[in-house]
């Protein structure tokens, strides 16, 4: 036990080896939670992702600096990870709660006109959509650009226009 103490330490008081073997094993925690969390909690990168990782990330560092026990910290952020995980495998049930929990897709550009709805739903303007051009089609209008759309994860998809003078073969 004293062993243990040496090397973790109690409380607020620790020294940097204390602080450091912390870190090694919330390193080694949180990589467990993130495994158990599944592979959407940091790919899909959704409001509905953020949040277990913004609170994985707040709970575990607590125990890091001693603001809170280790026990209890690494059963709270277990539930929160089967939390995301139990609500993540009920989006992919029900279509409603997916909508709810992750959001929707919003088009905000189509057939040569902006949604002004949509844009000012999403919080979006026409300098973003845009920016989103220059940035991924490397153009300065939306000449060639059916649709944009608002994808869930906050990024803008353009589609093309399709070249008929020049079909696919």
């Amino acid at each position: 036990m004293d062993v243990l103490i040496t090397l973790f330490g109690e409380g607020k008081d620790l020294d940097s080896l204390q602080t450091a073997m912390r870190a090694i094993v919330v390193f080694f925690a949180a990589l467990i939670f993130i495994r158990i969390s599944g592979r959407r909690s940091f790919g899909q990168r959704s409001p509905f992702d953020y949040v277990v990782a913004i609170l994985l990330g707040a709970t575990l560092s607590r125990v890091v600096i001693g603001a809170s026990p280790a026990i209890p910290t690494f059963v709270a952020s277990l539930v929160i990870v089967l939390v995301h995980r139990a609500l993540a495998w009920a989006c992919v049930r029900s279509r409603w709660l997916e909508s709810l929990a992750v959001g929707a897709e919003r088009e905000v550009y189509g057939d040569g006109q902006f949604d002004n709805r949509q844009m000012s739903a999403a919080l979006i303007t026409r300098s973003d959509i845009l920016e989103t051009a220059r940035q991924e089609l490397h153009v300065k209008d939306l000449e060639d650009v059916e649709s944009a759309i608002l994808e869930r994860n906050g990024q803008v998809s353009l589609i093309r226009k399709r070249d008929l003078t020049h079909p696919a073969t």
